[in-house]
């Protein structure tokens, strides 16, 4: 009543990216969170993957496991945290390890997680210790003693003593495979024993209905399905053996072909063999010949020795009598006998467990070993409360260190725009052509990730990182200082990760945007000498071509007219008037571009003294001006929502990197303060005069216009009069 007396939370903001943004620094901010209008957070979903924060309590957050984060999920993390807790204020402090003491054990929930932090200390043989830490509360193998039960419905065959039911347990392992509890034994679970005693009840019936066809379905009796797996087991490799003999007997030039070449025995007589290697069970039976039965005592494949022998004793011998070798008739005389048999059981249920026999199946069944296993399923399952609330220590140890860091970077900023620190998305430091860049996210899918990207106005260099042993890793650095004159495509740099690993990095792609006010200011100018450079070259390599064909058809003429006996044409004679023309022109020109001198040179002279700055700067304006005020324009939208959005994000608000701040993001190369600079490079370029003397012809030109036009007297003349020598007088 106290608290609803006092009025709604009073939230307090702060103003960074240009939004506001809350700020979480009190317990009474975490227990009013709930209360926070979603369109007041700068986050409405984060993945859980990708991010420097561990994965682990990601997914202890993502209660749905859909792989992202929304806003119900943080307050019910923040609300089961804070009931956990005697003093919310726990979860700002942080922290790897969590105390005891500060576990509310008021509350059932909140004493069950001490008694179970208690008890993980006391199986870690800790029971002393006052705080337990992620690492202690997250190794279930430690806590949970193999040969114990741990709630978590899996039992191994440690866990009874009586050897028969050991067997039943590792029988159902083998067919149906194991499943591992909390302790990392493997064993099996309430469904897996379901369906092995399932498939042995369907066997069994099924074979009391073989049995109602015994003469056709089992001609051995009981012994029938064992002898059908081992025919099955050497079915293949037999009609290889017989096709081979077959083929050899067709065309014996095939005989030598069909065995194995001599190369195959110079391989296996450099390594260790043994018979069961794969290059020895790959070779055939025995020696392919012409129509030759299948040897069944001497001449095999080392490697089927032991099969074949089984086959001979429980197979041939019973059905055809005693026999070394069989030929291809009886071997088709023996499918056709478990034909029946073969069908029997391809259209019957139990071929996981028909291996073991009806003999052994029906002891499982009718020895009680199905409610053994169940028995031991529910004693284990009625420890599941306490093993979730060993779960819940961990999860609270972990909330205790990062839900307050997740909090900072959902619910606001913060962590992004403190540039003391780096946000969970920021994934490590670019260096990178004499800068540093730290707004740097990991990427899934570069081509996709840069059309949304585009949209933050930022310049952006994607790179592919590698660094050996480690998957290939790609990221996206945001450029906000600096220059784009040597950025390009290959160009290298380092990454270095949160961790402190160096990565090597290399530009794939490059999206560009104005980077600074101060590269737009030159841009202009940059752009004039790129253009003027290449016109150079343009017509530089057009003269260049052009002399070479007049030197080629010239060559080539010269050539003609030897061989056709020919005098040389004589030479053109001069033509006065072309002559006069051309200097006529050149007259023109000049006199043109003199007159547009004076033109200048008049306008500038009509202006007072102080005018001339205010020229130079309107003339600066002019020139860079619009490049400026365009870059100034697009560098205020610059923004980070499309960024993080593109890597599946929610951002709630426009997070903008303005100028102040994008300096911050990327540093750029500058000798420390205080240091000495020595300006002496004895491999510098020569310097040579001649700009010199452009600028003193140009204004010896100036000055002769000047002058000429009758702008310099008026201004001479008082200094002449002053030089000038008194009168007689």
């Amino acid at each position: 009543m106290a608290e609803a007396a006092a009025g709604p939370h009073r939230w307090r903001f702060f103003r960074l990216g240009g939004f506001d943004q809350v700020r979480l620094d009190r317990a009474e901010d975490l227990e009013h969170l709930a209360e926070l209008d979603p369109k007041l957070w700068s986050v409405l979903s984060c993945p859980t993957s990708g991010l420097e924060i561990d994965r682990r309590t990601l997914e202890l957050i993502d209660t749905d496991g859909d792989g992202h984060i929304r806003v119900p999920e943080i307050l019910a993390a923040v609300s089961w945290a804070r009931g956990m807790l005697k003093d919310p204020a726990r979860l700002i402090e942080g922290g790897d390890s969590l105390p005891l003491a500060a576990i509310d054990d008021s509350t059932p929930d909140g004493a069950r997680l001490l008694a179970s932090a208690r008890q993980i200390l006391t199986n870690l043989r800790k029971p002393d210790a006052d705080a337990v830490s992620i690492a202690e509360s997250s190794d279930k193998s430690k806590i949970f003693s193999p040969g114990c039960f741990n709630g978590d419905g899996i039992v191994s065959p440690s866990l009874t003593e009586d050897e028969d039911l050991r067997a039943v347990i590792t029988e159902i392992m083998e067919r149906f495979g194991a499943e591992t509890d909390r302790s990392g034994e493997p064993g099996v679970s309430q469904a897996k024993a379901d369906a092995f005693f399932e498939e042995a009840r369907a066997f069994l019936a099924s074979w009391e209905r073989a049995h109602a066809q015994a003469d056709t379905v089992l001609p051995l009796g009981d012994g029938t399905v064992a002898a059908g797996e081992l025919l099955e087991s050497l079915r293949a490799k037999v009609a290889d053996y017989f096709t081979r003999c077959r083929l050899a007997a067709f065309d014996p030039r095939a005989a030598a072909r069909l065995n194995p070449p001599e190369e195959v025995y110079g391989t296996l007589s450099s390594l260790e063999i043994s018979a069961a290697a794969d290059a020895v069970v790959a070779l055939p039976l025995a020696e392919v010949a012409p129509d030759r039965p299948l040897p069944l005592v001497e001449g095999l494949n080392p490697a089927w020795v032991g099969r074949l022998e089984r086959f001979r004793h429980d197979v041939v011998v019973p059905l055809l009598g005693e026999r070394t070798e069989l030929g291809q008739q009886d071997w088709q005389r023996i499918l056709d006998v478990f034909g029946p048999f073969r069908a029997w059981r391809d259209e019957n249920a139990g071929e996981h467990v028909a291996s073991l026999g009806p003999d052994r199946l029906r002891a499982i069944v009718e020895g009680g070993a199905q409610d053994a296993i169940n028995k031991l399923i529910e004693r284990d399952n009625a420890l599941e409360a306490h093993a979730e609330s060993i779960d819940a220590v961990e999860r609270l140890a972990r909330y205790h260190r990062d839900l307050f860091l997740l909090l900072n970077n959902f619910v606001s900023l913060r962590d992004f725009y403190n540039t003391h620190g780096k946000a969970i998305f920021q994934a490590g430091t670019l260096y990178l052509d004499g800068r540093s860049c730290d707004l740097c996210l990991r990427v899934d899918d570069m081509a996709r990730h840069s059309t949304l990207a585009h949209f933050s106005g930022t310049y952006l260099a994607y790179c592919e990182c590698e660094r050996k042993g480690e998957e290939k890793l790609t990221i996206v650095a945001g450029i906000t200082g600096g220059d784009s004159d040597n950025l390009m495509v290959g160009r290298n740099g380092v990454f270095y990760d949160r961790q402190g690993r160096d990565w090597d990095a290399t530009v794939v792609k490059l999206v560009e945007h104005p980077i600074s006010i101060r590269q737009a200011f030159w841009s202009p100018y940059k752009r004039v000498a790129r253009l003027m450079q290449e016109q150079i070259q343009k017509f530089a390599a057009s003269r260049d071509q052009a002399v070479e064909e007049r030197a080629a058809a010239g060559i080539a003429g010269a050539a003609e007219r030897v061989e056709s006996g020919q005098k040389p044409a004589p030479a053109a004679p001069f033509d006065i008037a072309k002559f006069a023309g051309i200097f006529a022109a050149i007259g023109l020109a000049i006199g043109a571009i003199g007159t547009a001198l004076a033109a200048m040179v008049a306008g500038l002279f009509n202006l007072a003294w102080w005018q001339f700055p205010l020229v130079a700067v309107g003339v600066l304006l002019a020139v860079s001006g619009p490049s400026m005020l365009l870059a100034w324009l697009k560098l205020r939208q610059r923004n980070l929502a499309p960024l993080l959005d593109a890597n599946g994000w929610a951002v709630n608000t426009r997070a903008r990197i303005n100028l102040p701040f994008g300096t911050a993001l990327t540093g750029v190369a500058a000798l420390p303060s205080g240091s000495q600079r020595s300006l002496d490079d004895p491999y510098a370029e020569k310097k040579r005069p001649w700009k010199t003397y452009l600028f003193l012809l140009a204004l010896v030109i100036v000055v002769a216009v000047a002058w000429w036009q009758g702008y310099l007297g008026p201004m001479v003349e008082p200094v002449l009069e002053v030089l000038r020598p008194p009168s007689g007088d």
